[in-house]
Parts: structure tokens; sequence; C-alpha cells
């Protein structure tokens, strides 16, 4: 048997039993039909190579929804390329573009076909537009599915295949020990030709969560998956992933046989289509997010799970320590970054079309800091979600609002920094070891949607705002306009970071202990002696640098350093509030 169909066999043996050959049987064939169809890939304008690396440098991505811009002459995904290539052009290499499918509720997550555009937003031609000029991404929504499916239809009248694509429960059964994410009922009651029955629904009463113990299940989503491929896309989000597999008893996140489901993916589109990137979104405390790497059970191994993880403790930390004016929390949870094998490495942002989550914060941030945290963005204009725990208690999920907003101010209230605190938010992102990605409502600061949120009854409406094209290109183009300014000042940091080798997601990365006033981030040294010094004052008040600690001192004397972000090459004595310095030197 050749390698590739042992490993496969031993996930199935692991998730089916003694199901495993006659699974194994039906996904080679699914594999057979979609084989002639996908090529390797690889980062946009690169040839692929197996020895070549997955990134460079170059790689940034943009988040966007497929009708984040409209005009009505044209559809939303055509107004959504001319943008990117007219605003944009080379400065990102890559896009997220979120559920494109035709859908039911949550903006895009509720899918009804998942091998459909929704023609509101185009076809699959304006998808593979896209997917010529940019690495695409697309969701792969694989935990639940909308109650609109035909694959619903099909379980409400008992038919194949829907019949048994669903989770029931007993509503007597005793279910407090299954981590929530939201504070909705767990098991929603559903009419059918049998009666009654509860079904089971992570995240709303139409969003039903599918069942992976039927084989069926998970065939359907690998020829999905492989579809994808075919019409282009490159990079594939494995959506709430951490819910996917259910044993009653258990928490119902993160088991085993749902880190053995990542697994199963990522052989697949390491052998069908190399250079293909599978991204896992699980919004949890840090150290369990990460162990989608697959690190603590191959330690000496290549990994094989996600190629990347998003970085989700990164935006509240950076939340509180620009409004809190510290950088001590921040520098311990970056100097706690395990050294990632080749091939894999983080998606670093600061927001997305979700909240901020606060989950990740468990055990980086104490709670009386973190209740400070949310009642200041609630002083900016922002919301709270909720989740629910075991004992029937609510605490904090998410914070909603716009980032722009959340950089009103600090602990003292709104101030004239506005600007300045969030430029040096997103540099501090953009240099941090892996992948940025900007979502588009950061790249415009748009200010909080109050009137989407009062329009749909949903509090992460706050940041999901529809940009009218001509609207938007006249606040680009007035040079008076702060988004003018913020825009512009966001597309020169994405060029001073794709021209600077030193930013590799691969190259090292070492936080140099400084007063809680400073960040100091080193990047490289790479093979050639190259280095990158990043300086961030994270206060209000000017930083003289004879007074950032031992460690930068002494940097800073070693070498003949160049800025690199700015037009003045030459490192001023003292940073002013919220300043940013990228300082190259070649010894």
């Amino acid at each position: 048997m050749p390698e590739f169909e042992k490993t496969l066999y031993g996930y199935l043996t692991h998730l089916y039993g003694p199901r495993a050959d006659e699974v194994q049987r039906r996904l080679l064939q699914h594999i057979d039909h979609f084989r002639p169809m996908l090529t390797p890939t690889a980062r946009r304008g690169a040839p692929y190579s197996q020895s070549a690396p997955t990134w460079s440098e170059k790689d940034q991505w943009l988040i966007c929804y497929g009708d984040s811009i409209i005009d009505t002459d044209s559809p939303p995904l055509a107004v959504l390329d001319d943008f990117l290539q007219a605003r944009l052009g080379d400065r990102i290499s890559g896009v997220h573009v979120l559920p494109f499918f035709p859908w039911s509720s949550d903006d895009g997550f509720s899918v009804i076909h998942y091998r459909e555009v929704n023609p509101e937003l185009g076809d699959w031609s304006h998808i593979q537009t896209l997917a010529r000029h940019y690495d695409l991404m697309a969701d792969l929504v694989l935990n639940h599915v909308s109650r609109e499916s035909l694959w619903f239809v099909d379980y409400l009248s008992g038919s194949s295949p829907g019949r048994d694509y669903f989770i029931e429960v007993d509503p007597e059964t005793d279910v407090s020990q299954v981590t929530r994410p939201r504070s909705s009922p767990l098991l929603v009651p559903v009419a059918t030709r049998r009666g009654t029955r509860h079904l089971w629904a992570t995240f709303s009463e139409d969003q039903l969560d599918l069942n992976f113990e039927n084989p069926d299940v998970l065939l359907e989503f690998v020829g999905i998956l492989l579809f994808y491929l075919q019409q282009g896309t490159r990079i594939i989000r494995l959506d709430a992933v951490a819910f996917l597999w259910k044993r009653l008893g258990t928490s119902c996140i993160h088991l085993p046989e749902t880190h053995t489901v990542v697994r199963l993916l990522r052989a697949i589109v390491d052998h069908v289509a190399p250079g293909t990137l599978l991204v896992t979104e699980t919004n949890v405390p840090h150290e369990e997010n990460i162990s989608y790497f697959g690190l603590e059970r191959l330690p000496e191994g290549a990994p094989d799970e996600a190629h990347m993880v998003y970085q989700f403790a990164l935006p509240p930390l950076l939340l509180h320590t620009l409004t809190r004016g510290e950088s001590e929390t921040l520098q311990t949870w970056l100097s706690s970054l395990p050294v990632l094998p080749n091939h894999c490495t983080y998606l670093n942002f600061t927001a997305s079309h979700d909240g901020i989550g606060v989950r990740p914060l468990e055990g980086l941030l104490p709670n009386h800091e973190r209740d400070a945290l949310l009642e200041l963005m609630h002083r900016f204009g922002g919301f709270v979600s909720m989740r629910s725990n075991p004992d029937g208690s609510d605490t904090p999920y998410e914070i909603n609002i716009t980032w722009f907003e959340a950089m009103r101010g600090t602990r003292r209230g709104p101030d004239p920094w506005q600007v300045a605190r969030f430029l040096c938010s997103q540099a501090i992102m953009l240099s941090l070891q892996g992948i940025p990605a900007l979502y588009i409502h950061t790249l415009t600061s748009t200010l909080n949607d109050v009137e989407g949120v009062e329009r749909s009854g949903r509090l992460r409406s706050i940041n999901r705002r529809r940009w009218q094209r001509s609207e938007l290109d006249l606040l680009l183009d007035n040079t008076a306009n702060p988004t003018h300014y913020i825009f512009q000042s966001l597309c020169n940091l994405l060029e001073s970071r794709q021209q600077e080798p030193c930013f590799h997601p691969s190259a090292a990365q070492r936080v140099l202990v400084s007063p809680p006033e400073l960040l100091a981030i080193e990047r490289g040294p790479l093979r050639d002696g190259r280095r990158l010094l990043a300086l961030y004052n994270v206060t209000d008040k000017p930083l003289p640098l004879p007074d950032a600690g031992d460690a930068v001192t002494q940097a800073l004397e070693q070498h003949d350093w160049q800025a690199i972000e700015s037009d003045n090459p030459k490192l001023e004595d003292t940073l002013p509030p919220y300043a940013v310095r990228w300082l190259i030197t070649l010894a």
C-alpha cells in the first residue's frame, strides 16, 4: 500500500474503526475524480517547488466580504476585484473572501449551497478572476449548515443523504459539560415526520451541527474542499473546526477525532495539490489554539495538522497594550511563543469580521484587567457578546467594535492620539513572525456602524459595513480626510514590509527586554547577517531612547541602524507618542 494510502487508513481507522476499508475506498474515488483537475499551487507569481518556501515577506492578505464594497452597476465580486487592483495592486498577495455562498443567516456562515456562489455577489467566474489576481482564501464551513439546506430538507422527510447528517439528542440529556461559544440553547427542537426531535446547534438555531461520525459527511466535505481547489482557491479556512466532533460526557471541543480530521485534510491537500494551505479558525485560549499545529504530538517530526493558525491572542493583547500604555503583558506572551518548524506559521491580525475575542486572554490577563478593557470599549461605542458556562452563568466572549474606534483613547478616555495609536497597532502586527492579514474596515478606518446593528439586531454588524464604491473613493481621494491619510500610511507600511527580507514569516523573532512604555522586537539575523529592530512607543508620552533599557541600548550601540519606514533614515534620540521605527543593519 502506498505511503499516502497508509496514512489515510490510519486516520480513518481512528475515526471509523472497522468501516475504514469501505470509507478509504470511497475517499480514494473522490480524490481520483479531482486529481486530473488539480495542480501543485504556489504563491502568486512564484513557481511551485517542494524545496521552496511556502511563503515569503511578500505575503500580505486582506479579509473582506464579497459585498464589502458595492456599486449598483456591477456584481460586488467584480467591484471588489477592481477596487483591489486599483487601490492596492501588489501590496497584498492574497484575499480572504468570507463565505460567498447562498446563506440564510450569520452573514454567510449559515450555508445553504456549498457549491454555488451567491448570485447577489456574482458567479464562479468572478471568484476565478480574483484567484488569478491574488491567492484566494475560501471558508470551508464544515461544523454546521443552514436549516434551508437540501440536507436538512432530506432530514425532515427522512430521505438520503441528509437524514443521517445531523445529531439528535434526547432533550433530557445532561449537556452542561459542553463548551459553548454562545448563550443560545445547545439543543433546538425540530418538527419532523417522526415527531419533534432535538438537534445539536452550537452557534444558532439556524446553524445545525453536522454529524461527522457518519463518514458520508466527511466524504461530502472532502469533495467540497477539492471542488474549491478546482475553482482556484489556494487557502482553505476551516471555520469553527474545534467543535467538529461530539462525544457526550466531554467538553466536545478539541477532541482527538477533530485533530485527526484536520490531519486527514492536510494529508489530502498535500498529496493532490501541494502548496495549498489549511488555516484553522479556533477562537479559544492560546495554548488550545496552537494545538492545531500538532507540535506536541510530533515534537521531532514534520507537522501534519494546520499550516497556519490565527493568532487569536494578539488582538486583545494589543488592545490592552495600547489602551493601558504598557507592553509587559504583550512582551511576556510574545516571548513564550514556540519556535515553529518549517511550513508552519501564524496568521496575524488585529480585526476581522467577528469581534475581538476575549477567551484568548484566559491565563494571560487577570479578570479585573479584562473587565476594565471591556468597560473602556463600551465607552468607545462597542458592545460585548456573551457565552454560556456549564454552571448556567454567562461570561464575555468577544468585543464588538471597529478597530479604529477601539483606538479612540486610553483608560483615561478619548484623546488626540487615535490615528497615531491606530497606525502603531498595525505596524506591530505587520512586524511579527507570521503572515499579516488586514480586515478591510481596518484598511478604511471605518467607524462603528451602529445603524447596521439596529437594522440587523446583531452586535457583529457594528464592524461589517458595506461601502458604496463612490463614497469610499471620495474619502480615499480627499487629501484632507483622515481616511486618505490612514490608507496611504498603511499602504506605505505594506510596501516597506514587502521589500524587507527580515519580515519573512519564518525569520527568527526575539523580544528585547525593555521598559513597559516600549516594545522592542528583533527579527533575524538572516544568513547574510541582516537583522531588523522594531521599536514602538506604546504610550501617549515622548520616550527618550536613553531610557529604553540595557538590552535595547546595547543593540542600538552594537550596529549602525537605518530606518526603513520613514523618509528620515536617522534614528532620533526620542520616540514621539506611538512612534514606529523599523531599523535595519547589515552586520
